[in-house]
């Protein structure tokens, strides 16, 4: 019925060649069911025995059997890892972490609305509200109220193997038993100043804490299979998940900071190519998308999918830069002659106007040519293009409604994931740095570790984290909406001047915000109508406006930072 045309029976014929290749590799589908049942329920036995310290347990199953007979089990995993409070870890959280590790988790509610409510314990009225939080299918809103809205699913197939299940829950005991549990996780200023945390807060660094039932339970199935464990330093960030798309509350009753050192830019950056290296500029104009230029390009494969670091991470080693003079962008790599292109590329007039997707956004596109995409093609070692997007269509293709920006409906937006700007401050980078150089044989300079976090505006504040805090921010005479904090993937794992790959840095970033991955917070700007011309530069003081009910007021001693 779903068919478009005429079903391909001619192909039909494929299928008993199929069917005897699997027959021959496996035994038949009954050997299959019996091989990837036993894999499913040695995986469920050993998550269901995983517990903390204090006995609560490490996830929450979900299932209608207790997997006991495979005629009424399929080899499927659904589940939500626990704090040890009780408290659920963000599924988009642990999906980010398992990537880093090879394993592939599918998460959210598996286009299964009635079993994700049913299990979860959503309401009808709770469906609501989640929507009206900005909650949609396929988003990273993982948890709303402390709820979460959907779950993590792990499936065995005949290839599986016994090694698989075990690295999988050796991976969950490094999440839930990673040796930096017992570090104090950095903080924004006003949790420091507000919250105490015990002195005796209880660590779990290892993996004798789990409890008896695991290790029997473990004993058991040893005499049939050779268990390795395998260890990692890393957490997955905290059950609170603060969505990249919350806005600050309409109601909210801004409060204007109080004294301290005055806030700076000290660095702008833009990203004329998505994905590739930063273009550094000490002023720089502002368009209604952002900084000027910023991301108006991207790099597609041959299929016209967009290619980021994450698939090609020599994406960072092409840098572009703008001449406005000239009305160009020179694009150098090391080993290729430079090459431009216009600024005003009359092409477009010419092109073909394609549709594109950057995430869940469909954004209007046209190509820049063979030139540029045989450059391009020749320096990463496979077919791509350079496209552009659409001037004509910006305002209509790639839109965001913004809550709680006054100026404006409608926020337009570049080739960006989230926002018109990313926003990073040099006091927080110091104090990551200082947990990640512990961590790591060879500490990271603080340029590299800006660097890493790609922002647009970089400045210089007093306190650490304490653009958490801010509800909007003037910079000049321009206005800026703090629309939320960035939640942080692989891709600041890679070195910018390298492309090389270290697991270490989100794993380090976890563990020091307390299982969280956020750093950064993303800007909307509001449109000024004045008479000052719209420039963006470094050495501008920044005025921030806090949320409701925050003060920030410096921590007295270096000790108070850590225990108070």
């Amino acid at each position: 019925r779903f068919e478009d045309g005429t079903v391909s029976f001619l192909d039909i014929i494929a299928l008993k060649h199929g069917f005897d290749v699997l027959e021959n590799l496996t035994g038949g589908m009954e050997k299959i069911k019996q091989h990837t049942f036993a894999l499913a329920h040695y995986t469920y036995t050993m998550l269901s025995n995983l517990k903390y310290a204090n006995g609560a347990p490490v996830v929450r199953i979900y299932s209608d059997t207790d997997f006991s007979n495979p005629d009424v089990q399929g080899p499927i995993i659904n589940f939500n890892v626990l704090d040890e409070n009780g408290e659920v870890i963000g599924f988009s959280q642990v999906d980010k972490m398992a990537s880093l590790h090879n394993i592939h988790v599918r998460t959210g509610c598996f286009c299964n609305t009635g079993a994700c409510q049913m299990h979860l314990d959503i309401s009808n009225e709770d469906i609501q509200r989640n929507l009206q939080a900005g909650h949609v299918c396929g988003d990273n809103i993982d948890v709303v109220d402390g709820r979460p809205t959907g779950s993590v699913r792990i499936s065995f197939g005949y290839m599986s193997s016994f090694e698989d299940a075990q690295t999988f829950l050796n991976f969950i005991i490094a999440t839930t038993l990673s040796k930096s549990d017992h570090e104090i996780p950095f903080q924004s200023v006003t949790k420091l100043t507000t919250e105490s945390v015990p002195d005796d807060h209880s660590s779990l660094n290892n993996a004798d804490k789990l409890s008896p039932m695991l290790q029997i339970s473990d004993g058991v199935l040893r005499n049939n299979l050779s268990v390795t464990r395998i260890t990692a330093n890393w957490q997955p960030p905290e059950t609170e998940a603060e969505s990249m798309r919350a806005a600050v509350s309409e109601t909210a009753v801004p409060t204007c900071r109080k004294g301290g050192k005055p806030i700076t830019v000290a660095n702008i950056y833009l990203y004329p190519i998505k994905s590739c290296s930063a273009f550094e500029v000490t002023e720089w104009p502002v368009g209604n998308q952002g900084l000027l230029y910023d991301r108006n390009w991207m790099v597609v494969n041959q299929n016209g999918v967009c290619m980021t670091q994450k698939q090609e991470p020599r994406l960072c080693l092409v840098n572009p830069s703008i001449d406005l003079k000239q009305k160009i962008m020179v694009i150098q790599a090391e080993g290729m002659d430079p090459i431009s292109v216009s600024l005003e590329d009359k092409r477009e007039k010419e092109a073909v106007i394609c549709e594109s997707k950057v995430c869940s956004h469909r954004v209007k596109t046209y190509d820049c040519g063979e030139r540029i995409a045989d450059w391009f093609s020749v320096f990463l070692g496979r077919p791509c293009r350079l496209i552009r997007q659409s001037s004509d269509m910006k305002s209509k293709s790639h839109q965001k409604n913004t809550k709680g920006l006054s100026s404006a409906t409608n926020i337009s937006l570049s080739l960006v994931n989230e926002a018109q700007y990313l926003l990073i401050n040099v006091a927080s980078i110091l104090q990551l740095k200082e947990h990640i150089s512990a961590r790591l044989e060879e500490p990271l300079e603080v340029e590299e570790l800006i660097q890493r976090f790609r922002a647009n505006i970089v400045v210089s504040a007093p306190e650490s984290f304490e653009e958490e805090e801010w509800a909007e921010i003037s910079i000049g005479a321009l206005q800026f909406q703090v629309v939320g904090p960035c939640s942080r993937c692989q891709i600041i794992c890679i070195d910018q001047q390298s492309g090389e790959l270290n697991k270490e840095i989100l794993q380090s970033l976890s563990a020091a915000r307390g299982r969280k991955t956020n750093f950064g917070i993303y800007l909307m700007n509001q449109p000024l109508h004045s008479s000052f011309s719209d420039i963006l530069s470094v050495g501008s003081q920044v005025l921030p406006v806090l949320k409701e009910n925050t003060e920030i007021q410096p921590p007295t001693s270096s000790e108070e930072k850590c225990s108070g």
